[in-house]
Protein backbone atom coordinates (compact mmCIF):
# COMPACT_ATOMS: atom_id res chain seq x y z
CA UNK A 1 0.00 0.00 0.00
CA UNK A 2 1.30 3.59 -1.30
CA UNK A 3 2.04 5.77 1.69
CA UNK A 4 1.70 8.91 -0.31
CA UNK A 5 0.20 9.67 -3.45
CA UNK A 6 -0.37 12.39 -6.38
CA UNK A 7 3.80 13.44 -6.45
CA UNK A 8 4.22 16.63 -7.72
CA UNK A 9 7.35 18.06 -9.14
CA UNK A 10 8.60 21.59 -8.00
CA UNK A 11 11.43 23.53 -10.49
CA UNK A 12 13.22 26.67 -8.76
CA UNK A 13 13.25 29.33 -11.27
CA UNK A 14 13.81 33.07 -11.78
CA UNK A 15 10.15 33.84 -12.79
CA UNK A 16 7.47 31.37 -12.32
CA UNK A 17 5.21 32.46 -14.26
CA UNK A 18 7.15 33.06 -17.14
CA UNK A 19 8.48 29.33 -16.87
CA UNK A 20 4.62 27.81 -16.12
CA UNK A 21 3.47 29.87 -19.63
CA UNK A 22 6.27 28.00 -21.51
CA UNK A 23 5.71 24.35 -19.91
CA UNK A 24 2.21 25.03 -20.21
CA UNK A 25 2.31 25.80 -23.89
CA UNK A 26 4.52 23.24 -24.60
CA UNK A 27 2.60 21.09 -23.41
CA UNK A 28 -0.97 22.36 -23.66
CA UNK A 29 -1.60 22.03 -20.06
CA UNK A 30 -3.36 24.72 -18.22
CA UNK A 31 -1.28 27.86 -15.75
CA UNK A 32 -2.18 29.11 -12.68
CA UNK A 33 0.00 31.66 -11.39
CA UNK A 34 0.76 34.23 -8.76
CA UNK A 35 3.22 36.30 -8.11
CA UNK A 36 6.18 33.85 -6.63
CA UNK A 37 4.63 30.55 -7.47
CA UNK A 38 2.73 28.95 -10.45
CA UNK A 39 1.29 25.58 -11.70
CA UNK A 40 1.08 23.43 -14.87
CA UNK A 41 -2.26 20.73 -14.99
CA UNK A 42 -3.17 18.98 -17.71
CA UNK A 43 -7.77 19.13 -18.29
CA UNK A 44 -8.26 16.20 -16.39
CA UNK A 45 -6.09 17.56 -13.15
CA UNK A 46 -3.90 13.94 -13.17
CA UNK A 47 -0.64 15.75 -13.15
CA UNK A 48 1.22 18.46 -11.65
CA UNK A 49 4.65 20.78 -12.51
CA UNK A 50 4.62 23.81 -9.86
CA UNK A 51 7.67 26.55 -10.31
CA UNK A 52 8.74 28.36 -7.43
CA UNK A 53 10.36 31.74 -8.03
CA UNK A 54 14.02 31.95 -5.87
CA UNK A 55 15.64 35.34 -5.24
CA UNK A 56 18.88 34.91 -6.66
CA UNK A 57 18.44 31.94 -8.57
CA UNK A 58 21.37 30.42 -10.62
CA UNK A 59 20.91 28.65 -13.46
CA UNK A 60 22.14 24.97 -14.20
CA UNK A 61 25.68 25.05 -16.59
CA UNK A 62 24.69 22.12 -18.84
CA UNK A 63 27.01 19.51 -19.84
CA UNK A 64 29.45 21.35 -17.44
CA UNK A 65 28.48 20.31 -13.95
CA UNK A 66 29.88 23.74 -12.44
CA UNK A 67 26.29 24.63 -12.02
CA UNK A 68 24.48 20.97 -11.96
CA UNK A 69 21.13 20.56 -13.67
CA UNK A 70 19.66 18.64 -10.14
CA UNK A 71 16.71 17.39 -12.46
CA UNK A 72 15.38 17.23 -15.79
CA UNK A 73 12.11 16.68 -17.54
CA UNK A 74 11.88 13.61 -20.63
CA UNK A 75 9.04 14.82 -22.63
CA UNK A 76 7.88 12.18 -24.98
CA UNK A 77 7.46 13.26 -28.92
CA UNK A 78 6.24 12.06 -32.46
CA UNK A 79 8.32 14.14 -34.44
CA UNK A 80 11.82 15.58 -33.03
CA UNK A 81 12.21 18.31 -35.83
CA UNK A 82 8.45 19.72 -35.56
CA UNK A 83 8.89 19.38 -31.49
CA UNK A 84 12.59 21.36 -32.10
CA UNK A 85 10.73 24.05 -33.76
CA UNK A 86 7.80 24.75 -31.20
CA UNK A 87 10.33 24.64 -28.58
CA UNK A 88 12.30 27.49 -30.15
CA UNK A 89 9.08 28.80 -31.01
CA UNK A 90 7.91 29.25 -27.09
CA UNK A 91 11.43 30.63 -26.28
CA UNK A 92 13.65 27.64 -25.32
CA UNK A 93 16.89 26.71 -27.13
CA UNK A 94 18.74 24.05 -28.18
CA UNK A 95 21.70 23.10 -26.49
CA UNK A 96 25.18 22.73 -28.21
CA UNK A 97 25.59 19.30 -27.07
CA UNK A 98 23.57 16.83 -28.26
CA UNK A 99 24.69 13.58 -26.95
CA UNK A 100 21.99 11.13 -28.24
CA UNK A 101 19.92 10.59 -31.99
CA UNK A 102 16.63 9.53 -30.26
CA UNK A 103 16.38 12.04 -28.13
CA UNK A 104 17.38 16.06 -28.12
CA UNK A 105 18.59 18.38 -25.68
CA UNK A 106 17.08 22.22 -25.19
CA UNK A 107 17.17 24.64 -22.27
CA UNK A 108 14.06 26.27 -20.79
CA UNK A 109 13.97 30.08 -20.91
CA UNK A 110 15.88 29.20 -16.99
CA UNK A 111 18.31 27.46 -18.64
CA UNK A 112 17.25 24.27 -16.93
CA UNK A 113 18.04 21.64 -19.44
CA UNK A 114 14.75 18.88 -20.90
CA UNK A 115 14.83 16.30 -23.37
CA UNK A 116 12.53 15.71 -26.26
CA UNK A 117 12.21 12.09 -27.06
CA UNK A 118 11.15 9.59 -29.38
CA UNK A 119 12.42 6.31 -27.73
Amino acid sequence: MAIARFPGLVIDCPDAGALAAFYGALLGWKVKADPTWAEIRPDDGSDCISFQQIDGYRPPEWPSQAVPQQMHLDLMVEDLDEGEKAVIELGGTKADTQPGTTFRVFLDPASHPFCLCVD
